[in-house]
């Protein structure tokens, strides 16, 4: 059969399916659904207040992209070590002895292209296809969308709400935990809620987890973002290198740096090669010179963590004031830690139709509760990183719709 015969065979038997019906079934099922599609449509309008991404109108200091910029000019734009630069490394350990962390080194360091990331690779670290993760909601949803993609059940343990705020019942954590748990994920301080997990809790969690031979993963990316102390209390405090523990940070929010996309992790220092295999396969490292910029954040920045945690204070003030006066939101004790206000509004049932509501007739960006677990659709959250005029106007915006 000559080439002239092929051809035309090809042509005249083109494909009848989209390429996307014969990916893996199982992330064909997986719905894209999130904050940034219920935004998709308002975005880039200049009327809307947008209060639903965890993103203030703070940029990061002029000082971390001159450290950028410094590092291209210097020749940084090479491969570099897979686990993050040896300076940056060091500067991070440095960073978490300064806050207690017990026996840290900078071989317990791995550098990621965003918290999300270092999320990621915990769980292909970690978890096989029909294992479970026990996850404390409510929380933000991108871990259960992980787990989902690795083929893992995700089982949902839903702190309580009362007038002490968001507690975790220890008992419920233990009855969710069976023989295909592999992880324990918690926040603290929360997303949505700001809720900051005692040490006596968080040691609790520690020792469940080594009776079980459970991995307990902590998200602490909002671990300086607190305003009754000078940070969060942190599993990094009380556990041993080689526990099986695992804690997630971020650049992006206390040094405002949500559109760098880096991250970290603390763990084991016996998994350091480990993940810098798994990191060559899947981006293969941070950008030698972004990461240069992370070590001016750390040592340099702690006067920014400071204005943008007071900041992140005021908004917290402005919001709450606010939400007290409505008739229809029952908020509870205010947050301490974080950069949301998360309340239950009366008769609320379905929070994303809510949100597009509140969207048409206010023109402010909202998230609805569902996003964040089983048992919120009753709930919404605003941002409170931004300025005090720009939340005073989305507040009194809101009061025509909620109060």
């Amino acid at each position: 059969m000559s080439a002239s015969d092929v051809a035309p065979l090809a042509r005249d038997h083109a494909p009848v399916s989209l390429a996307l019906d014969d990916v893996r079934a199982d992330i064909g099922r997986i719905p894209l659904e999130n904050i940034s599609t219920l935004a998709k449509g308002a975005l880039g309008d200049p009327e809307v207040i947008p209060l639903w991404f965890g993103e203030g109108d703070l940029a990061a200091p002029a000082f971390i992209g001159e450290a950028m910029a410094r590092a291209v000019r210097d020749g940084h734009v090479f491969y570099t070590h897979q686990n993050g630069i040896p300076e940056l490394r060091s500067a991070l350990a440095d960073y978490h002895a300064r806050l207690g962390a017990r026996d840290m080194a900078a071989k317990r360091i791995t550098v990621t292209t965003s918290g999300m990331h270092a999320i990621m690779l915990a769980i292909q670290l970690l978890v096989l296809p029909g294992d479970n993760i026990v996850i404390v909601d409510p929380v933000w949803p991108n871990i259960s969308g992980a787990a989902k993609v690795a083929q893992a059940e995700v089982r949902a343990v839903r702190m309580d709400h009362g007038p002490a705020g968001w507690t975790l019942d220890l008992d419920k954590l233990a009855a969710a935990i069976d023989a295909r748990t592999r992880i324990v994920f918690f926040a603290s301080p929360g997303n949505p809620t700001g809720a900051v997990i005692p040490l006596e809790t968080q040691a609790a969690m520690l020792d469940l987890c080594r009776a079980r031979g459970v991995w307990l993963v902590a998200d602490e990316v909002y671990h300086r973002i607190v305003f009754d102390r000078p940070h969060a209390p942190s599993i990094l405090d009380i556990a041993e290198p080689e526990d099986r523990v695992m804690a997630m940070q971020s650049f992006s929010k206390s040094w405002a740096m949500t559109g760098w996309r880096m991250g970290w992790m603390v763990h084991p220092p016996s998994l350091g090669p480990t993940l810098a295999m798994l990191t060559q396969y899947s981006n293969s490292g941070v950008a030698t010179f972004m990461q240069h910029a992370g070590v001016a954040a750390v040592r340099e920045g702690e006067p920014f963590v400071a204005h943008y945690r007071d900041y992140c204070r005021r908004g917290m003030e402005v919001v709450c004031d606010a939400l007290d006066g409505f008739s229809k939101v029952r908020l509870g004790p205010r947050p301490t830690a974080g950069m949301y206000a998360f309340f239950e509004v009366d008769g609320l049932g379905d929070s994303r139709a809510a949100c597009l509501t509140i969207l048409k007739q206010s023109k402010v960006g909202l998230a609805p509760g569902y996003f964040f677990g089983p048992g919120s659709d009753g709930f919404l959250r605003i941002c409170v990183a931004r300025s005090g005029g720009s939340l005073t106007e989305a507040m009194e915006r809101l009061e025509r719709v909620l109060g």
